[in-house]
């Protein structure tokens, strides 16, 4: 889940959080033993649409901290990490922070679709998950799963269950079925009753194959 890492976090509580706490506690034996371990831990947004985007490419198919250094690095030629600062380093320079060929074509792919406005930052507030993610998946690099995470960590959706997330599929395993391999025909039956609550169901079983809580 790189993209949950290393961005700006914006650190309020969700305004659903402890209302779906207590629901998800309520309806899943699973839920109302797992919530209580984490205290006040909560997931925490990152409020930049841009540079959540352009770290999640970063992160792509590497392991954390290959994406730390390449991002790092790509800090240092784009301080604020605008759409502006990304075209005028050019693909030379972004390649040289240890980028591939393909995501350095993606971020400055993802860059101009912000720069021309291209993405409706301003309307996806009052967008609904789908039509955020179809909007998203356009750009090149960004696939369903990064969008779904985009959701999760910028937009803060309540409802979002990322089917692609191995996180997500390995905690409904080890939580519901004893280690079991688990199919999305699994995970959507046992996450049917989060509604509409999936993002922190979701969040609570990450946490519960790494308990130190996404910044």
């Amino acid at each position: 889940m790189v993209i949950a890492k290393d961005n700006e976090a914006v650190g309020g509580v969700p305004p659903y959080w402890e209302e779906a706490k207590l629901e998800l506690m309520k309806r899943d034996r699973i839920m109302n033993k797992l919530i209580p371990q984490f205290g006040d831990l909560h997931l925490r947004g990152h409020h930049d649409p841009f540079t959540t985007l352009a770290r999640s490419v970063v992160g792509q198919q590497v392991t954390a901290k290959v994406a730390d250094v390449a991002w790092k690095k790509l800090l240092d030629i784009s301080p604020k990490c605008t759409p502006a600062q990304i075209i005028k380093a050019g693909a030379e320079q972004l390649s040289a922070c240890g980028l591939s060929k393909r995501k350095t074509e993606y971020i400055l792919d993802l860059a101009d679709h912000f720069k021309n406005k291209r993405v409706h930052t301003a309307q996806w507030d009052q967008m609904d998950d789908e039509a955020v993610i179809a909007e998203l998946v356009q750009i090149r690099g960004i696939g369903r799963w990064t969008a779904e995470m985009f959701l999760i960590f910028n937009l803060l959706r309540p409802n979002v269950l990322p089917l692609d997330d191995p996180g997500l599929i390995q905690g409904i395993s080890q939580n519901y079925f004893s280690g079991e391999p688990v199919s999305r025909s699994d995970a959507r039956e046992v996450s049917a009753n989060w509604e509409p609550y999936r993002t922190v169901a979701t969040w609570y079983l990450w946490r519960s194959l790494d308990p130190v809580a996404v910044e």
